[in-house]
């Protein structure tokens, strides 16, 4: 994480405190608040909210979160007693201001820039949603299935090129994570030295 946390807003709730791993890039402007889990290698980019008051929310290992995206959970209900928190599984990608809200992104799922993903969603591994797409409540996007529209709906089947593609993204997202990090951590330090 950011060496600078006053850069970042961490804020326990609830009886929950954000749990980020120590290698995880969490840039200067997020507001991480209440029951949320980062793992390792994870980066979560400029101007990004995990609000996880009223549900948790998962992050795993080398998952990014694109600048400006806002991610929150549905709580418990009559009816649905665990709520939808959400879950967003391992090598994902989220683009920038995404709106992620009470589903799941299992292993391996993109979500393009500007998408709306609603309560009760799911979106399998290798699954994408286009730029700007709105799925509703309760779809599911399977493998290796393209989604997009508002409303979202099934458009074809991705190639293994775009598959290659999506994952050469995440690991340029774990690159750049370190990168910035560790330009960051040189502007601390020179702002300490003129101190």
């Amino acid at each position: 994480m950011t060496a600078n946390r006053t850069d970042v807003t961490i804020i326990p709730l609830h009886g929950h405190a954000p749990r980020i791993h120590s290698s995880a890039f969490i840039a200067p402007g997020c507001r991480i608040i209440g029951n949320v889990e980062i793992g390792p290698d994870a980066s979560v980019w400029y101007n990004c909210v995990l609000r996880g008051d009223v549900n948790r929310i998962v992050v795993g290992a080398r998952s990014n979160i694109q600048d400006g995206t806002v991610i929150h959970a549905d709580s418990p209900k009559e009816g649905l007693p665990d709520g939808h928190p959400t879950i967003i599984g391992e090598d994902v990608l989220i683009g920038h201001m995404a709106m992620i809200h009470g589903c799941t992104l299992e292993d391996r799922a993109f979500v393009g820039l500007g998408s709306i993903v609603m309560d009760g969603c799911r979106i399998a591994p290798d699954g994408m949603l286009a730029a700007g797409a709105l799925l509703g409540p309760g779809k599911a996007i399977e493998s290796r299935q393209l989604w997009a529209g508002r409303p979202a709906k099934f458009m074809r089947e991705l190639t293994d090129e775009a598959i290659a593609a999506m994952q050469a993204g995440v690991q340029g997202y774990v690159v750049n994570g370190r990168l910035h990090r560790e330009a960051l951590d040189r502007e601390a330090g020179d702002g300490a030295a003129q101190g």
